[in-house]
C-alpha cells in the first residue's frame, strides 16, 4: 500500500450555495419555511412566486381563481414582500427569484424593503451601500418563456426591452446582482437535447447582450461588467456523463463568444456561472422512491468537474411528480447536498476529467453539434426571429415526442415505469394524502383581503401618479426601472404594476409548435389499431373526430398537453390546441364553435379542483353535460376521484406516460357517450 497521501496541501474547494426552490400560500407561511431551511444549513434563497405574480395579475383578477399561492407565494404589493422577508437581512443574503415578465417589479420590490430594513433614518449614502451590498438573482430570461414554461406577458420586443432596462440599471446600482439567469433548464424540460439545450441558451444570450449593447445604457467601457454579470441556470438529466460534458461545453462555448464576439478580455469576466436544479421532467409517479437514486447522480452531473462545477445547486424532492413536496422532502434534497460537499471527498481535487479523451471527444462532439444548431439560428436573425417564427417551439416538441416514443416502445429505460415494474408496497407512499403537502384552501380568500386592505390605506393619487409616469417612460423609451421603483414605493400592486404595461405594450400569444411538429415516424401495431379506431367512430358519428386540447388558468407548462396534441393528430384526431392561458369560459366556447366529440384539459398547477369544474358547469349550461371531459396533471389520487364523481370520463397523471394507450382511452370514452358500445 501506497503510504504517499493524495492531493497533499491541496485546499479544498469551497462548496456551492445550497438552495432549496420554495415558497407556497402566504408571504408569512413561506417566510416561516426560508428561516427553517435557513436553520437547517441552507446558504441561499430560491424564491417560488405563485402564477398570478409571474404573469403580472392581482388575487382577485378573475384569471387568478384557483391559482393563488399554488406553486409559490403571492406578492400583490410591498407589504406582502415585506413579510416574505420579515428577519431575513437581506444584505447579507444571496436570493434567487425564479421570475421573468414581472422581474422587473419584484426586484423593484425586493430592493425597496431591503431599503427599508437599513432604517427610517438612512442616509443617502447608506441606502447606496444596502443596494451595493444585495447579491442574488432575478431569472428574467423571457424567451424560453415563450417556448417552454409560458409566463410571458409582453413580445419579443417589449420583453427585451424589460430585460435590458433591468441589466443596465443593476449594473450601475445594484453591481453584485445578477440581473438575468440564461435558462436551459426549461429547456431540456420542454425535451431539448445537449446540443439544443448548448445552442438555444447561448443564442439567447446573444440576443440580450446584444440588446443592451445597443441600447447605449451602458457606457462601452463598462459593457465587460454587463458579460461578468450574467448567469444561467442549466438542467442535468440522469445522463451524468454526457451532462457533465455538456457543462465543459458550455465552459468553452461561453469563453469563445465572450471573447470573440464582444471582446471581453478579463478572463473573470468571461467565466462561465450558473447555478442548477436538476432534472424534474424525469422524476417519476411509479416508485418514487426511486427519484432520489435520479437526483444523485443528476447532481453529480454538475458537481464532478471542478473546472465546470456549479456555482448553485437546488434539487427537487423525490415527490414532485406526487404532488407539493412537504419541509421534510425538501430537507431530504438539501441533506443530498450536504453529504456530497462535506463528507465525500469531491472538493479535494482539482477536476478529475482533466486529460481524459473520452470526456474531451464528447465535449468536441457538443461543441460542434452546438456550434451548427446556433449558426441555423443566427441566420435566421437570432433567436427573437426564431422564436416568432416558431423554429425553436417546433424543434423542442418534436424532440420531446421523440424521447416520449423512445420510453415507449422501450428503447429508453425507465426503472419502474417502463422495465423493473413489481415492486414491495413503499411505507413513504403508503397513505398518498400523506405523502404530499396540501396548499392553503384559504389562500386565495385571504391574499384578496389583503390586497382588499392594503389598497384602502394607501394613498390612491401617488399612485395614479407613479402609473402614469410608468405608461409615460414606456412610451417615450426611457429606462422602466426608476418609474417602477416609484409605483413599488407608492404602494402599486403587481397587477396594476403589469397592467400599465399592458395598455402600452400590448400581450402575445407564442406559437405553440404543434402543427409542424414531427410525431410517430414508424405507427407500429399499437397506434396503427387506435387510428382504424378513430377512423371507424369518426365515420359511425358522421365525421372526423375533433379533441379539442385545453390548457385552462395561468398554467403555462404545456409540454404535456402539446405531446397529447401530437400524439392525437398522429392517431387520426382533428385536434383544435389554441395554447395556454385560457378561461374555463373560452375553452366552452371552444368546444361548442368547433363541435368537439371530447375534451382534454391540461393543468400542472394545482389548481383542478378550482378549474375543471368551472368547464364542467359551463358545458352543462351549453346542454353538453354529456360531452367527455379527461384530464390530465400532478392529481392527488383523492383530487382525482372527486374530479370523476363529479362527472370527468378519465384523469391521467404521470404514471400514464403511454400516450398511445390514451388515445385508445380517449376513442373508447367518446363511443361510450355517444352510445357505440
Amino acid at each position: 500500500m501506497s503510504d504517499q497521501p493524495v492531493q497533499q496541501g491541496t485546499p479544498r474547494d469551497r462548496p456551492w450555495v445550497m438552495r432549496t426552490y420554495a415558497g407556497h400560500s402566504s408571504a408569512s407561511e413561506s417566510n416561516a419555511l426560508y428561516r427553517r431551511n435557513l436553520a437547517k444549513g441552507q446558504t441561499g434563497l430560491s424564491v417560488a412566486f405563485d402564477l398570478p405574480t409571474q404573469t403580472g395579475y392581482d388575487p382577485d383578477s378573475p384569471l387568478s381563481r384557483g391559482e393563488v399561492g399554488k406553486v409559490g407565494v403571492p406578492v400583490p404589493h410591498l407589504g406582502e414582500m415585506r413579510r416574505l422577508f420579515d428577519g431575513i437581512p437581506l444584505a447579507e443574503m444571496n436570493t434567487s427569484m425564479t421570475i421573468n415578465a414581472t422581474a422587473m417589479w419584484l426586484l423593484a420590490l425586493y430592493s425597496v424593503v431591503a431599503e427599508e430594513q437599513a432604517g427610517p433614518d438612512a442616509t443617502p449614502d447608506e441606502l447606496e451601500s444596502v443596494r451595493g451590498q444585495l447579491a442574488g438573482t432575478t431569472q428574467n430570461d423571457i424567451i424560453k418563456e415563450y417556448l417552454s414554461r409560458g409566463t410571458y406577458v409582453f413580445g419579443p420586443e417589449h420583453s427585451l426591452r424589460l430585460t435590458s432596462d433591468v441589466i443596465a440599471y443593476t449594473v450601475n446600482h445594484i453591481p453584485k446582482w445578477n440581473p438575468i439567469n440564461i435558462c436551459s433548464y426549461h429547456l431540456q424540460e420542454a425535451g431539448a437535447t445537449p446540443t439544443q439545450e448548448l445552442a438555444y441558451a447561448l443564442c439567447t444570450a446573444i440576443a440580450v447582450l446584444d440588446a443592451v449593447r445597443d441600447s447605449g445604457q451602458v457606457a462601452p467601457d463598462d459593457f465587460e461588467k454587463v458579460v461578468g454579470r450574467i448567469s444561467f441556470f442549466v438542467n442535468a438529466g440522469v445522463r451524468f456523463v454526457e451532462e457533465t460534458c455538456k457543462m465543459r461545453a458550455f465552459v468553452q462555448l461561453w469563453d469563445e463568444l465572450t471573447r470573440e464576439r464582444y471582446g471581453v478580455r478579463d478572463e473573470k469576466m468571461r467565466r462561465f456561472r450558473y447555478g442548477v436544479q436538476v432534472n424534474s421532467l424525469g422524476l417519476t409517479e411509479a416508485q418514487p422512491e426511486n427519484n432520489i437514486q435520479r437526483i444523485v447522480l443528476e447532481m453529480l452531473g454538475v458537481t464532478l468537474s471542478k473546472d465546470a462545477r456549479a456555482r448553485a445547486v437546488q434539487l427537487p424532492a423525490w415527490n414532485e411528480a406526487l404532488g407539493l413536496p412537504r419541509p421534510w422532502d425538501q430537507q431530504w434534497s438539501l441533506r443530498l447536498q450536504q453529504v456530497l460537499a462535506f463528507e465525500s471527498d469531491l472538493l479535494e481535487y482539482d477536476d478529475i476529467f482533466a486529460g481524459s479523451t473520452v470526456i474531451e471527444a464528447k465535449v468536441a462532439e457538443l461543441v460542434a453539434g452546438a456550434r451548427e444548431e446556433m449558426d441555423r439560428v443566427q441566420a435566421m436573425g437570432g433567436a427573437i426571429a426564431a422564436v416568432e417564427s416558431g423554429y425553436m417551439k417546433q424543434a423542442l416538441v418534436s424532440s420531446h415526442a421523440a424521447r416520449r416514443a423512445r420510453i415507449e416502445n422501450g428503447e429508453d429505460k425507465v426503472v419502474g415505469v417502463n422495465c423493473f415494474e413489481s415492486t414491495e408496497p413503499s411505507p413513504l407512499t403508503a397513505d398518498l394524502d400523506a405523502a404530499i403537502q396540501a396548499a392553503d384552501p384559504e389562500a386565495e380568500r385571504a391574499a384578496v383581503a389583503s390586497l382588499r386592505e392594503w389598497r384602502e390605506q394607501r394613498d390612491q393619487d401617488a399612485v395614479a401618479e407613479t402609473l402614469a409616469r410608468l405608461s409615460a417612460d414606456a412610451k417615450s423609451g426611457a429606462n422602466l426601472m426608476d418609474a417602477t421603483l416609484a409605483a413599488a414605493r407608492a404602494g402599486a400592486t403587481t397587477g396594476e404594476w403589469a397592467g400599465a404595461l399592458r395598455e402600452v405594450f400590448g400581450e402575445f400569444r407564442a406559437p405553440t409548435g404543434v402543427n409542424g411538429a414531427v410525431g410517430v415516424v414508424d405507427a407500429g401495431e399499437e397506434l396503427a389499431a387506435v387510428r382504424e379506431q378513430v377512423r371507424r367512430t369518426g365515420e359511425e358519428l358522421g365525421g372526423r373526430l375533433r379533441l379539442l386540447v385545453g390548457k385552462p388558468g395561468l398554467d403555462g407548462h404545456s409540454n404535456g398537453a402539446e405531446q397529447v396534441a401530437v400524439r392525437a393528430r398522429d392517431a387520426g384526431f382533428e385536434v383544435v390546441y389554441q395554447g395556454i392561458r385560457l378561461t374555463p369560459e373560452q375553452i366552452v366556447a371552444a368546444a361548442v364553435a368547433e363541435d368537439v366529440h371530447c375534451v382534454g384539459l391540461s393543468i400542472l398547477s394545482g389548481s383542478h379542483m378550482e378549474l375543471v369544474p368551472a368547464v364542467l358547469d359551463g358545458l352543462r349550461e351549453q346542454g353538453l353535460g354529456d360531452l367527455p371531459v379527461v384530464v390530465g396533471g400532478i392529481i392527488p389520487a383523492g383530487d382525482a376521484a372527486r374530479l370523476e364523481q363529479l362527472g370527468v370520463a378519465a384523469v391521467y397523471t404521470p404514471k400514464d406516460f403511454g400516450l398511445t394507450e390514451i388515445m385508445a382511452g380517449i376513442v373508447g370514452r367518446i363511443r361510450v357517450a355517444n352510445g357505440l358500445d
